[in-house]
């Protein structure tokens, strides 16, 4: 279930007191470089899930400090965002970072439309961010708490992230 905000599209991401912007890399993760205590979800049970797989989101040139982490799946005719989570040090009013999670969600339509999903990605919500991944995403419901990215809506995400 997704439960964290958007809080800004950016190109790549965006220092929260500079407006500095810095490339990313997305990159998979082992299970050595996941510090438990640093996260909300257990980052490291999720890795070792079956066609579960876990990415990371660092600055271009320095992969050991970590932003935030997506887990993805193949559904066979989409990508399904089972987590998504930013760093502790870009959460709240204090965030260092801006862009972190818009840009993990692009990557997930990266994927899609790599794997011949027309940029189509299903996640679940938190009833709270419902209208705001429709705002922010222009994401879909499916029903329920289920909502989905369509292909012009992940073609929005990807073209400011990945096209650079």
């Amino acid at each position: 279930m997704l439960d964290v905000e958007i809080d800004k599209l950016t190109n790549s991401i965006e220092n929260a007191f500079t407006e500095e912007r810095f490339l990313t890399d997305i990159l998979p993760i082992k299970n050595e470089e996941i510090i438990e205590k640093d996260w909300l979800f257990d980052w490291i049970k999720e890795n070792n899930k079956s066609g579960c797989r876990v990415f990371k989101l660092v600055t271009r040139g320095n992969e050991n400090v970590i932003q935030g982490l997506l887990s993805i799946s193949d559904g066979k005719d989409h990508i399904f965002m089972n987590l998504l989570e930013s760093a502790s040090f870009n959460k709240g009013q204090n965030k260092v970072y801006l862009g972190v999670a818009g840009n993990l969600v692009a990557y997930a339509c990266k994927v899609s439309l790599e794997s011949g999903y027309d940029g189509y990605v299903v996640f679940d919500s938190k009833t709270a961010l419902i209208e705001h991944y429709m705002d922010k995403l222009h994401a879909k419901r499916l029903g329920g708490l289920r909502m989905y990215i369509d292909t012009s809506a992940a073609f929005r995400l990807i073209d400011k992230y990945f096209n650079q």
